[in-house]
């Protein structure tokens, strides 16, 4: 004799309004929402020491297995100037006309390397950390923002190099030097404008990471690292929109802001027209719409 089970009747499905108030009733909010603006911006200072924290780790982890250890973190940079300068320097005969070639091209390298460096990085700040993301809820711009802290942090120790480079070179100390606060200020604030965008750019599509080195040795090659923009265009055989678009590249205008701070050989009619308005432009641009952007997906990353 079969024993008849009761089983107990399927609850009817609710219409969307009716789960929205049935959330609200009981204090229930959607995971991983995205804020407003404003909100986001707070959340993100609240982590600042998470932030400094993170990007330390990360830099002081990247050498760990390493016999030199962090002593890569000058000799990378001073080896591909070697490099450059064998190759571009001497075999190519860049070096003619540009007084003091070598503190003005370790300049270039160093700091075409930060630009660079941020950018590879904030590739992968999302594709790279799903762990992260996925595990703890915090604004996930805090990621490429201390991926870009890290390769500010790791560009104030090859600095340390380059003083003695432009010291050994006969180059004086002067005041001129202050100057490379307020250019890396904006150098950095357009860094990470551009990491937040290729994050959220590689965060859905992962390919971008294999891509990114190609457009960034073609952009290395016009901005002018081992060679003088000034040289090539004060000849005037270029078209003009050439000749604009090498003088307002955003990775030349903060290299010649380095170069004019720290050479006295690179003097004010060396560098492009109006330069501090355009480097600080840039830095808004990419800095401000890169935020927006990045933060446009915010409740996306980690999903899927």
């Amino acid at each position: 004799m079969s024993q008849a089970l009761d089983t107990p009747p399927p609850t009817p499905a609710l219409p969307g309004d009716d789960l929205a108030a049935l959330a609200a009733r009981h204090g229930l909010t959607v995971s991983g929402a995205r804020p407003t603006l404003s909100e986001y911006v707070r959340q993100l200072w609240a982590r600042r020491h998470f932030i400094g924290a993170f990007s330390t780790a990360k830099l002081t982890s990247q050498y760990s297995q390493a016999k030199l250890g962090q002593v890569w973190q000058v000799m990378t940079p001073l080896l591909n100037a070697a490099v450059y300068y064998f190759i571009f320097g001497i075999l190519l005969g860049t070096k003619k006309g540009v007084p003091d070639y070598i503190p003005f091209l370790v300049t270039g390298v160093f700091i075409w390397t930060f630009t660079q460096s941020s950018i590879l990085a904030g590739t992968r700040a999302i594709s790279g950390n799903l762990g992260l993301v996925r595990a703890l809820h915090f604004p996930r711009a805090a990621l490429p923002i201390s991926f870009c802290l890290q390769q500010l942090q790791q560009l104030l120790f090859s600095m340390c190099a380059l003083v003695v480079i432009l010291l050994c070179f006969g180059v004086p100390v002067s005041l001129s030097w202050l100057l490379a606060v307020p250019a890396l200020v904006l150098q950095f604030t357009f860094n990470a404008g551009v990491a937040m965008v290729v994050a959220r750019m590689g965060a859905k599509t992962p390919d971008i990471a294999q891509l990114m080195p190609f457009l960034l040795r073609t952009w290395m090659y016009v901005s002018g690292v081992m060679w003088s923009i000034d040289k090539l265009t004060e000849k005037d055989h270029l078209p003009h929109i050439v000749t604009l678009a090498l003088e307002t590249n955003p990775a030349a205008v903060y290299i010649d802001l380095m170069r004019y701070a720290l050479i006295d050989s690179f003097h004010a009619s060396q560098l492009p027209p109006h330069v501090w308005p355009a480097a600080t432009a840039w830095a808004l641009i990419a800095g401000v719409g890169g935020f927006i952007y990045f933060w446009k997906s915010e409740e996306t990353y980690g999903r899927g």
